[in-house]
């Protein structure tokens, strides 16, 4: 049973254990079920992606982080005005009340690309925490959307002609054109564009959310099972890459399935014979060398 909201001790948490394989499958099937639905719901997809690396968390623990989100909302004041005054609001109940934040060491852990586990500890990345203030607000009626700068999310309020960004990373801190500026230059050396201001939708949000767990994942090899599951994950998205279907054969390959492996390189190859045979004839010379390691 997950922990109740707000967690009396909020620390981290021993190493999240997967769910069993007709969890695991049971999950995927609702993820991709959602994701492909008309009018696919954020935190329904970012609870399931929970569900995918914590094996405790079960469908009791997905309620109880939605009636936190619920509860969350009813903090903040009714109507309490223009763009400006929302995300002032919800950076004093969400930042400074409730302490939702971010530190450096919090993209260390794979909890803090969690929704469940960001809501028990209140801390996160700048994505997973902005998918707080989306979702709180939302619920709330504010005009929130979410804002994919390069290399650091934050959400927007109101239309684009009367936008005010906030950085829930920084507890909510409302931005100012120059802090936006900074943000962006920091984290990608490019000058702020206004096409980086547009809204992010839904599933560019958990594609970016599974890309940021895959990137864990790849930076630590002995945990090769959690870019297992967010490349499965990633698959279930509409229009998701065909590379996606190579990088999974080779984590399968690199976890010792040889045979499984070999057989994906070979589907991967004989895809994208037909636009590249330099790059398909490599791909079939890894699957011969993961058949090979079976001798």
């Amino acid at each position: 049973m997950h922990p109740p909201y707000p967690d009396p001790d909020p620390g981290p948490r021993p190493q999240l254990r997967p769910p069993s394989p007709e969890r695991a499958a049971e999950v995927r099937e609702r993820f991709a079920a959602e994701a492909r639905s008309e009018r696919p719901d954020l935190t329904t997809l970012c609870l399931l992606l929970g569900a995918a690396a914590d094996g405790s968390l079960d469908e009791a623990g997905i309620d109880a982080a939605q009636m936190e989100l619920d509860r969350l909302a009813g903090q903040l004041p009714y109507r309490p005005g223009g763009p400006l005054a929302w995300a002032t609001a919800a950076h004093r109940v969400l930042g400074e009340r409730f302490g939702f934040h971010g530190v450096a060491a919090d993209y260390r852990r794979l909890g803090s690309s969690l929704l469940h586990e960001v809501l028990r500890r209140r801390r996160g990345l700048p994505i997973l925490l902005s998918v707080v203030w989306l979702e709180v607000t939302r619920r709330a009626g504010a005009p929130v959307y979410g804002v994919a700068l390069p290399g650091h999310f934050v959400v927007g309020f109101g239309p684009a002609e009367e936008q005010v960004l906030a950085d829930p990373f920084d507890g909510g801190r409302v931005l100012s054109g120059a802090d936006a500026q900074t943000l962006v230059v920091g984290a990608a050396g490019v000058p702020l564009e206004p096409a980086m201001l547009e809204p992010a939708d839904p599933l560019d949000v958990v594609r970016r959310i599974l890309n940021n767990v895959r990137a864990w994942a790849a930076a630590r090899p002995e945990r090769s099972e959690v870019g297992l599951w967010a490349v499965d994950l990633s698959l279930q998205m509409p229009a998701h890459p065909a590379r996606l279907r190579y990088d999974r054969a080779r984590l399968l390959v690199e976890r010792g399935d040889f045979v499984d492996g070999a057989e994906e390189l070979e589907e991967y190859a004989e895809l994208i014979d037909v636009v590249d045979e330099g790059a398909a004839e490599k791909v079939r010379g890894e699957a011969r060398a993961a058949r090979a390691r079976l001798n």
